[in-house]
């Protein structure tokens, strides 16, 4: 069956996320006098990411609001009952050494570009659109979507069937018509195949490298391979690495 939209997360997938957040939290440890709270900046990193991950999973389950759960992603760090205020003004300061290293991976201008006469495209992310719709402004591919569709306004997010199925409604298309393509091989990619699109994991070896695939996605290692997957008529390209 034809693909005729690509629909794309951004965090590790467009967008160099890890790697940012490495990068920023550490100068932001240093601003704060927080660094000699952990024997290491990659502890403080860890330290951060699993109480993401954990307030997040409280956003997802409708326990929390986008706000209270990033403002409690704060509270937990720095173990500070923080207002509202305080929290929201840490976490700016955070974003400003955030922002000021973010980048797209290498491969992502050059696929958009290729795809660009035989697909359509857009963005389904388990974030709000106030942050992807001004991350991907700042880094210059806004205009490459015709839709941005965010977990905190649609009201339910990846793996959940109706997230995919919602941004192929706002396509206009069916399941089996639009690829998805992410970097969790779970939310995104048993997500993306058990709601019926084609999906596809791009593997870039990072934290998933090590598990075991899960059945339904296609697996790639750069996204110079996703045209010949999508079977597109395309020069741009490259064979897949997993066998």
């Amino acid at each position: 069956m034809s693909i005729h939209a690509v629909v794309w997360d951004v965090d590790d997938t467009l967008f160099d996320y890890t790697t940012a957040d490495r990068l920023g939290m550490r100068a932001h440890l240093a601003a704060e006098g927080l660094i000699d709270d952990y024997d290491t900046v990659e502890q403080a990193i860890t330290r951060w990411r699993e109480i993401t991950d954990l307030q997040w999973a409280r956003f997802a389950a409708g326990e929390a609001t986008f706000e209270d759960q990033r403002r409690d992603r704060v509270r937990v760090f720095v173990g500070q009952d923080l207002t509202d205020d305080e929290a929201d003004a840490w976490f700016k300061r955070y974003r400003a050494h955030y922002e000021a290293v973010w980048a797209l991976f290498p491969d992502v201008l050059p696929v958009l570009d290729a795809l660009a006469a035989s697909h359509r495209h857009a963005v389904l992310s388990n974030s709000s659109i106030h942050v992807q719709d001004r991350k991907l402004r700042v880094l210059g591919v806004h205009d490459r979507f015709e839709s941005i569709l965010c977990a905190a306004e649609l009201g339910v997010s990846k793996p959940e069937a109706g997230a995919f199925l919602a941004a192929c409604k706002a396509l206009g298309l069916e399941p089996h018509q639009v690829a998805y393509v992410g970097d969790h091989p779970e939310i995104d990619g048993r997500g993306a195949a058990d709601a019926g699109l084609l999906s596809v994991w791009i593997d870039r070896g990072g934290v998933y490298a090590t598990i075991d695939p899960p059945v339904g996605p296609h697996r790639i290692a750069s996204l110079a391979e996703l045209p010949s997957l999508l079977g597109s008529d395309t020069r741009f390209g490259a064979p897949s690495t997993f066998r």
